[in-house]
């Protein structure tokens, strides 16, 4: 059940980072799945140690872990944007 729980979650993360990154256009559900999941994989790895908490991989599902979640599918597009195109929108 978790695993369904967080491929949902994170492709409603994916989908939110990717139209505050104007990306929504260029990749569809798939992508915003993975870009939802590795953003939180990210998150987890470096955000929430130095804020504390725990992340969605983790199985928390709160306010908290979704918006460090998004921080880093949001961080994640940014890094993939400056490399595509070599800035960032």
């Amino acid at each position: 059940m978790n695993l369904i729980i967080l491929l949902v979650v994170g492709g409603l993360i994916g989908w939110v980072a990717s139209m505050i990154m104007r990306t929504d256009a260029q990749q569809g559900v798939v992508l915003n799945v993975v870009v939802g999941i590795v953003g939180a994989l990210l998150a987890g790895f470096l955000i929430t140690p130095l804020i504390g908490g725990a992340s969605i991989m983790d199985g928390a599902l709160n306010i908290q872990s979704i918006l460090i979640s998004l921080v880093g599918a949001v961080i994640l597009l940014a890094i993939v944007n400056m490399f595509r195109r070599g800035s960032v929108r």
